[in-house]
């Protein structure tokens, strides 16, 4: 299981001993940044000057080692010295002219960059030009080596699965260079923005709803949020298609358009950028890393202000062909309709997220038949790519239980209301990530969840493999073997037939809990 790293308070009995390694730390931190100023055909007399002031730096970092100069110092600082929130991330606060960068986190890099910043797509790099006011050392310094050198330079792949070498591969890499102020005669500012850029990437597993909403859209809220819109995104492998489909959301995230990197060519300037989103867990928002505490409910509440507005036009649109249709019938009496009426909105909704392929319920014909003799209103829906998230947030937010096998689709767990109940299908050999990627971030949402393990009897492997294969035994051997193992047996080869005898046990749960709900909920309305 891959783990968040994140940052904790030190206790108060380890901070003198931090205190006492903070010079030692500057000391070579700031030796190793002198790399940075001679990369290309340096002078000999260059390289004296250097070593002389590299061994001053080294012997009094506290007197020459500036942000600028090292983005490390101006963290430790604000991080031990200066006792800082709990909850401010490394790289909250830095100064003008200053590279930062959290690499602590085994699932992304997050890098800030804070004062004269300036894309250049041509060569995936971003600038940073520094003013001479800001640090006299370094500008000495960059008086001595030839005038295309760079005082800083770091490297990042905006994308938040930085462990999975594979996919990383496939990831453009940004450069993020400073240089002293009298460079960026080079690189004038075709479009001047007053607001800060967060810079990210659609590429990698995009196309898959699991992590468009855990690799991207779950970690930019996180990222974003709390500059209340007034933030520019910056997307590399750009998608129209992306910016289409999570267009409502962007909208609340954002007041501006967001920008192709390598499509757009013009020299865009800003006065901060952060290149990489932050990621807590699986599906979630923690809130102990978060200002005002904010959660997961809090994002589902975001959520629900982006899709609403879209909603509401579909429900006029449908009232106004249920009126074209009344109008061609003949009159019946309102107190039928409203005895009808009623009685519907007794019923609590059950959808059924269906699949298609492998990990399908082969049965399900007869799990709808037996829902709606339980009680239960019951919706199928079959999400496919291309279908429009506000009308698959509308039925699940309108419902009371939702019940579907494990994969991908199971993200939209997301768009239930607290208490709601999530009843997911566990197939042989995903119990696991079945647990750790929904189950789990479905109860800090506050959902009502029921893991639904099928026996070997109720897979369709039971018919392929000998009973006491361990295909059946025991899938968790065969799963640890590796990721190729899992994927081609239980999850491409593999499908459900319920056995509803025992599913009934756990449907009338969510039944009898669900039936009180709603009818709590409609007392108090009709009141």
């Amino acid at each position: 299981m891959v783990h968040s790293y994140r940052y904790h308070q030190l206790k108060k009995g380890d901070r003198q001993h931090v205190e006492e390694e903070e010079v030692l730390l500057s000391s070579l931190m700031c030796a190793a940044s002198s790399v940075y100023f001679n990369r290309t055909r340096p002078k000999l007399f260059s390289l004296v000057i250097l070593s002389l002031l590299s061994c001053c730096l080294i012997l009094s970092p506290p007197l020459f080692c500036s942000s600028s100069l090292s983005y490390s110092f101006d963290v430790e600082s604000d991080g031990f010295a200066t006792n800082v929130n709990a909850k401010a991330y490394l790289c909250s606060s830095i100064s003008n002219g200053t590279i930062c960068c959290d690499r602590s986190s085994m699932r992304s890099d997050v890098c800030v960059m804070k004062g004269d910043v300036r894309t250049h797509s041509a060569s995936s790099s971003i600038f940073l030009f520094t003013s001479r006011n800001t640090n006299s050392v370094m500008n000495k310094v960059s008086s001595l080596v030839d005038k295309d050198e760079e005082l800083h330079h770091e490297k990042i792949k905006p994308y938040t699965r930085k462990w999975e070498t594979s996919v990383m591969d496939s990831i453009d890499e940004l450069g993020l260079i400073a240089k002293t102020e009298n460079f960026r005669i080079n690189h004038h500012c075709d479009v001047m923005h007053d607001v800060p850029a967060v810079l990210f990437s659609t590429g990698g597993y995009t196309g898959n709803v699991y992590h468009e909403f855990n690799d991207g859209i779950l970690p930019l809220y996180i990222t974003s949020q709390h500059f209340k819109k007034k933030v520019v995104f910056v997307i590399l492998d750009y998608h129209n298609w992306w910016i289409m489909k999570y267009g409502n959301i962007l909208s609340l995230l954002s007041d501006y358009p967001a920008i192709d990197f390598n499509g757009d060519k013009k020299t865009h300037c800003f006065p901060e950028a952060i290149a990489g989103l932050r990621i807590h867990d699986e599906l979630t928002v923690d809130p102990s890393l978060m200002q005002e505490n904010k959660s997961v409910v809090d994002f589902r509440n975001f959520l629900d202000r982006a899709y609403w507005p879209r909603i509401k036009s579909m429900i006029k649109e449908e009232e106004r062909g249920a009126q074209k249709k009344l109008e061609l019938k003949a009159q019946s009496s309102k107190k039928n309709q409203k005895q009808v009426h009623e009685a519907t909105l007794k019923k609590p909704k059950l959808v059924i997220l269906s699949r298609n392929g492998s990990r399908a319920i082969t049965n399900e014909n007869l799990l709808v038949k037996m829902a709606e003799e339980i009680g239960f209103r019951v919706e199928v829906m079959r999400p496919e790519p291309t279908t429009e998230l506000a009308r698959i947030y509308r039925a699940l937010n309108s419902s009371e239980v939702m019940i579907g096998v494990h994969g991908a689709a199971m993200t939209h767990f997301l768009f239930m209301k607290p208490g709601s109940v999530f009843i997911q299908v566990i197939p042989l050999g995903t119990e696991w990530a079945a647990d750790a990627y929904y189950g789990k971030p479905a109860r800090k949402l506050g959902l009502k969840y029921i893991g639904y393990q099928i026996l070997p009897r109720e897979s369709s492997l039971y018919d392929k493999y000998d009973k006491n294969d361990p295909v059946l035994r025991d899938p968790r051997s065969v799963s640890d073997k590796g990721w190729q193992y899992t994927k081609s047996i239980y999850l491409d080869n593999q499908n459900v037939r319920l056995n509803l005898g025992r599913f009934q046990r756990r449907l009338l749960r969510a039944y009898r809990y669900s039936f009180a709900k709603v009818n709590s909920r409609y007392h108090l309305h009709s009141q």
